[in-house]
C-alpha cells in the first residue's frame, strides 16, 4: 500500500475503502465542504466530541465499538483470536461472488429498470418512454399535454373580490363643515371645488343635513325608490360620468367654462327615468362621486332630497308602532324601518339619543323604504308613552328579564301595541321599562343572551301581525 498522507483528501478517501475500513476525521472527506472547527485546548472534552482515528485495526483494544463496554473487541465472524477476512477461505476477498475486486460500476442502471436486454431505460417504462400525456394511451404523441389552453391544470384559484357597501368613509365633519362654509375667492366656475360642489359636501356631515334641511340618497336601487314613491322630495340626480374631449383630446367645457362628461353606460337607464320625470341631472366626475359618497365602493350616482317625514296615525282601531330608545347603529335603525313597512305598521317613534334617520347608512339600510314609514324623530320617549296611552295603546317593552312571550298577553290588549325596544349595548332604559305596561322576553336557547335589536323587532312584529289577524 502506498504512504498516505493525512492532510490528502483523495488518499483519505482511498484509505476508507482500502484500508481497515476507517472513518476519516475531515468534514470535508464526507462532502460538506466546510472546514473542522480547531478544538479548543482549555476547554473539557466532551462526549459529542470527535476523536483523532489513529491508523488502528478493527482488532485494536483503544478504539471499542459502541456496544463494547470493557470487553475485548470480537470481530464480525465470532472469532476471539486469529483475525479473518470475509473469505471462507482464509483471503481477503472484494464484494464480487467471482473473488476478484471489481470498482463500481459507473453506468448501472436508474433504480426501477428492469430491462432484461441490459438497455438503460427510464423509471416505470415498459414499451419505451412516453409522454406525461393521456392522449399517449389514445397514440397521439405528438400533442403537448398543456398546449390547449382550455386543459390547462389550475395550480391555485384566485380568490375573488368582494366589495361591500356598507365600508364607511371616515370624515372630519367640524373639517368638512367649515371647507363648505368657505367664501369664494374667485369666480364659482373657477378651481376643482366649486360653490355647488361644496355645498354637496356639507350634507355629509349631521350639522350640514340640519341646516339645509335636505340628504344625500345614494346607490342606484334607492334612488329608483325614490324616483318611484317619493318623486316629490327629490332636488337633483348626480351621477358620475367621462370626460368629453374633442379631436385634439381637450375637454369641452360648457357655456359656464366647466367640463362636461357623459354618464357611465351602467347608469345610463337610472338617467333616462330621472329624464322622463323632469329631474335635473347633473353628470359630473367619477372623483367628485367619491368624495361626496359615504362609502368607498360607490355605485356612481346620489339624489339630493329635501328632509321630510309623515307623521304616524295614532287614531286607528288596529296598530303597530315602534318606539325606539337610543338605538345608534344606523344599519339597525335601516332594518326596522324595513321590517315595519313589511308588517304594515303604523310608524316608528324616534327617540332622543339614536341616530338620525336621514343618515346615509340608514337610508341605504332601509333601501330608500324609511320614507314610506310615516315617523317621528327626537321625540321625548316618556311624553310619547303618555301620548300613546290616551290613544288605547299597549307599552310592550323588551326585556332579558321577562318571564311571558308575546302570546301569553290577554288578546284585548294587543289591538293597539307599541314596541319598546332599546340600545344595542344596555339596552332599554329601565325607567321606560318600569312605565310599560307589559315586558315580554323571546323564548330562545339558553347560549345566547339577547338577539339583535332589529331581529328581535322583527320577530315580535312577526308574532303580533298573527295575532291581529286571528283577532
Amino acid at each position: 500500500m502506498t504512504e498516505e498522507n493525512n492532510n490528502s483528501p483523495k488518499r483519505v478517501v482511498k484509505h476508507t475503502f482500502e484500508g481497515k475500513f476507517g472513518v476519516s476525521d475531515n468534514p470535508a472527506d464526507h462532502g460538506f465542504g466546510r472546514r473542522p472547527e480547531t478544538p479548543n485546548p482549555d476547554a473539557q472534552e466532551t462526549r459529542s466530541e470527535r476523536r483523532e482515528y489513529g491508523r488502528k485495526s478493527f482488532g485494536d483494544r483503544d478504539r471499542r465499538p459502541f456496544s463494547d463496554r470493557g470487553r475485548d473487541r470480537k470481530p464480525f465472524n465470532g472469532d476471539r483470536g486469529e483475525r479473518r477476512s470475509f473469505g471462507r477461505d482464509g483471503e481477503r476477498r472484494s464484494f464480487g461472488r467471482d473473488g476478484e475486486r471489481r470498482p463500481f460500476d459507473r453506468d448501472r442502471r436508474p433504480f426501477g429498470d428492469r430491462g432484461r436486454d441490459g438497455e438503460r431505460r427510464s423509471f416505470g417504462d415498459r414499451d419505451g418512454r412516453r409522454p406525461f400525456n393521456r392522449d399517449a394511451r389514445r397514440g397521439n404523441f405528438d400533442r403537448h399535454p398543456f398546449d390547449d389552453e382550455a386543459n390547462r391544470p389550475i395550480f391555485r384559484q384566485k380568490p375573488e373580490r368582494k366589495f361591500f357597501d356598507n365600508e364607511e368613509v371616515v370624515r372630519d365633519e367640524d373639517a368638512v363643515l367649515t371647507f363648505a362654509d368657505t367664501p369664494d375667492i374667485s369666480a364659482e366656475n373657477s378651481g376643482a371645488n366649486p360653490a355647488w360642489f361644496r355645498r354637496l359636501l356639507a350634507l355629509t356631515t349631521e350639522k350640514g343635513r340640519e341646516r339645509e334641511g335636505k340628504f344625500l340618497a345614494e346607490g342606484v336601487r334607492v334612488v329608483d325608490e325614490i324616483l318611484t314613491n317619493h318623486l316629490d322630495v327629490m332636488i337633483g340626480l348626480y351621477v358620475a360620468g367621462t370626460k368629453n374631449l374633442d379631436e385634439n383630446n381637450a375637454s369641452i367645457l360648457n357655456s359656464l367654462g366647466e367640463e362636461t362628461y357623459t354618464p357611465l353606460d351602467n347608469l345610463q337607464p337610472t338617467v333616462s327615468k330621472a329624464r322622463e320625470l323632469k329631474v335635473d341631472v347633473h353628470v359630473i366626475s367619477e372623483e367628485q362621486i367619491k368624495r361626496l359618497s359615504s362609502t368607498i365602493t360607490t355605485q356612481g350616482v346620489l339624489a339630493v332630497c329635501r328632509s321630510a317625514s309623515t307623521k304616524p296615525n295614532y287614531e286607528k282601531g288596529r296598530s303597530i308602532i315602534t318606539l325606539v330608545d337610543a338605538v345608534q347603529d344606523p344599519g339597525n335603525l335601516g332594518a326596522i324601518f324595513r321590517t315595519s313597512l313589511g308588517f304594515n305598521s303604523t310608524g316608528v317613534i324616534i327617540g332622543k339619543g339614536s341616530v338620525n334617520p336621514f343618515n346615509p347608512k340608514v337610508v341605504r339600510g332601509s333601501s330608500g323604504t324609511f320614507l314610506r314609514v310615516p315617523f317621528e324623530k327626537d321625540r321625548d320617549l316618556i311624553e310619547a308613552i303618555n301620548e300613546l296611552h290616551k290613544f288605547g295603546y299597549t307599552i310592550i317593552a323588551t326585556d332579558l328579564h321577562g318571564h311571558q312571550s308575546l302570546s301569553e298577553i290577554e288578546p284585548r290588549k294587543l289591538r293597539k301595541v307599541a314596541f319598546l325596544v332599546g340600545n344595542e349595548g344596555a339596552g332599554t332604559d329601565q325607567h321606560l321599562i318600569d312605565i310599560s305596561d307589559e315586558t315580554v322576553k323571546i323564548p330562545m336557547s339558553s347560549d345566547l343572551e339577547s338577539l339583535n335589536v332589529a331581529v328581535a323587532h322583527g320577530i315580535l312584529s312577526y308574532e303580533l301581525a298573527k295575532i291581529q289577524k286571528d283577532l
